[in-house]
């Protein structure tokens, strides 16, 4: 996804009674859903909500797990911080898997060569060979 498509999907544009509707609830849900932590709307100057496209997507997925998996507010909840703590353990995953590999392609720099330990710590007029 681009940035560009991040920033849109991010956008707080939606007032209360469009979000309703495009998420397929009634406003005063959307209210509830915000008092038990689900959703959190940006708010304006006014302090009048403000939902976002990704918030809609939210909104779809609550409706979603409620009404057709029977799946009750704090159970979504629960959910909801999973899946968020999923997505940063990914990327976290990810980030790790992109170290290693640049550690195994600088190592292959070096042609494979083992350094003993014993050279690199103790000075060379202990244990180290002889001339």
């Amino acid at each position: 996804m681009t940035e560009r498509n991040d920033m849109r999907e991010e956008r707080a544009v939606y007032v209360i009674s469009v979000a309703a509707e495009l998420a397929g609830v009634h406003p005063q849900t959307l209210r509830i859903y915000e008092r038990k932590g689900l959703v959190r709307p940006k708010r304006t100057s006014g302090n009048s909500r403000r939902y976002s496209d990704r918030d809609i997507d939210l909104l779809r997925q609550i409706q979603e797990m409620t009404q057709e998996r029977g799946i009750n507010l704090a159970g979504v909840k629960l959910i909801i911080e999973l899946e968020a703590e999923l997505s940063a353990l990914r990327a976290k995953t990810e980030e790790l898997e992109d170290r290693l590999r640049e550690a195994a392609e600088a190592t292959d720099d070096r042609d494979g060569q083992i350094v003993p330990l014993r050279s690199v710590f103790l000075p060379p007029w202990v244990g180290g060979p002889t001339s």
